[in-house]
């Protein structure tokens, strides 16, 4: 199914529009052809000039809201058939310093979001996950599981509402601000040093392009609750590290500087743990998660009807990384630095 030309005249809310995957989902719906998208963030001034590049659009509109306000937020889904949940606190030692503002927001934001999308009669809500959901070990991580656990409730349990509600997970989305690339590249410009938690930590990436097409993808293929994960190479940050300085500075110019896990910390990441293994699904280039609540999965999800079920978990740590070279040609066949 071509996700793209399924936009093509739909009205659209995307919450977080301002981040790096909002501003994305933004930019990808209008060249979609969208019909009306409607863009919600509470950084006033990034608004302001997301307004401003999209103001001769004449689709585009933005409003100063925040998901911690249901209120609002039902006001903005008047007339919308599709909500793109980006907004989020994602910040793992930041979270975990402010575990209460972490809940308030990506946990009860969340339901606000899930009640005005019911109140609204919205088609479809998409919400974009982490692969910190899986296992999760800090705070952040935790409260995106339960974003996720939100998202399968909303569906199971109003079975009279025509609203579809499922969830993606990403892995780090290199380039995003929240990512190590532009960290290393502030501290290559700064002279130095690179610093790593772990020379063998490992992560699973994709780019922002990709995590958008797994955003507007999922979007179609979803009926209701489900988990959608991307399968995505894996790279041991010692390797990105090592490409960007050979990169961006002389090889020797730039110590690499090894500090430590932060608190909450993984040396690995997961996508999908041992549980979910029994309900996990692969079409081509995912992997579908089912909700555990529904019993004989093939029986009640005719997407994965005679599709082969997933073998293992999905963990960074037992997966193929790809090689130092490997990792230097994604960069550049990227076009990430």
């Amino acid at each position: 199914m071509n996700s793209i030309e399924n936009f093509k005249g739909r009205a659209i809310l995307i919450t977080g529009a301002c981040g790096t995957v909002g501003a994305e989902l933004t930019r990808q719906v209008v060249a979609a052809g969208a019909g009306r998208v409607v863009c919600v963030d509470n950084n006033e001034t990034d608004l302001f000039f997301l307004q401003e590049a999209y103001k001769n659009s004449g689709i585009v509109k933005c409003f100063l809201s925040d998901i911690r306000d249901r209120e609002s937020l039902s006001q903005r889904m008047q007339g919308i058939e599709i909500v793109l949940h980006a907004a989020a606190l994602k910040h793992v030692g930041l979270c975990e310093d402010s575990p209460s503002q972490a809940i308030r927001t990506n946990i009860q934001g969340t339901q606000n979001v899930i009640d005005a999308a019911l109140a609204n009669g919205v088609e479809r809500v998409i919400f974009t996950s982490s692969d910190k959901a899986v296992n999760p070990t800090n705070v952040m991580g935790t409260s995106k599981l339960m974003g996720e656990r939100l998202m399968t409730a909303a569906s199971l349990n109003n079975r009279n509402s025509n609203t579809i509600f499922a969830s993606t997970r990403f892995g780090n989305v290199l380039g995003s601000r929240g990512s190590v690339v532009p960290l290393f590249h502030r501290q290559i410009e700064a002279g130095g040093p690179i610093t790593l938690t772990d020379r063998e930590m490992t992560r699973f990436i994709m780019t922002l392009e990709e995590a958008v097409e797994l955003v507007l993808v999922s979007a179609w293929l979803a009926t209701g609750g489900e988990v959608f994960v991307t399968k995505m190479p894996i790279a041991r940050i010692e390797d990105i590290a090592l490409h960007m300085r050979d990169h961006l500075a002389s090889e020797d110019s730039i110590e690499i500087l090894e500090i430590g896990a932060k608190p909450g910390e993984k040396m690995y990441e997961e996508l999908m743990n041992d549980e979910e293994v029994r309900r996990t699904y692969e079409i081509e280039n995912f992997f579908v998660v089912l909700p555990a609540l529904t019993g004989n999965h093939e029986d009640h999800y005719a997407l994965v009807k005679g599709r082969q079920k997933a073998d293992r978990p999905y963990n960074s740590s037992e997966e193929t990384s790809m090689s130092s070279g490997e990792v230097a040609t994604y960069f550049v066949e990227k076009k990430i630095v």
